[in-house]
């Protein structure tokens, strides 16, 4: 989609400090972090949430949960993590194009928000 902030990153016309990327996703850091690790994995092809992906793109969905379980091993995080798919605008999803937070490297208290 021409209007979508992370369409524009996974083409590579704005830049990211990415992690990660392969044919399928692309994954690079929040520029706002919660956590000393907090990547963002999105898959290349625009899916606004991540209902809409397991529905449209069950393989897609299994692409971005392997690249969020490499991203936590890369960041030194694979034996704790969080991952986070906020779905829609009353759980705090604000980039329309679904991604998945992969936090870590703190105290991730219990419940979340």
């Amino acid at each position: 989609m021409a209007d979508c902030l992370f369409c524009s990153i996974a083409a590579g016309d704005i830049p990211a400090d990415i992690v990660l990327s392969n044919d399928h996703v692309i994954a690079f850091r929040d520029i706002a972090p919660q956590a000393p690790v907090h990547v963002l994995v999105i898959p290349k092809e625009h899916h606004a949430n991540v209902g809409e992906l397991a529905n449209q793109a069950p393989q897609t969905a299994a692409h971005v949960l392997q690249a969020a379980k490499e991203v936590a091993e890369a960041q030194g995080i694979g034996d704790g993590y969080r991952l986070v798919f906020n779905t829609g605008a009353d759980a705090g999803q604000t980039v329309f194009h679904v991604h998945a937070h992969v936090l870590g490297k703190r105290d991730l208290t219990w419940p979340p928000g």
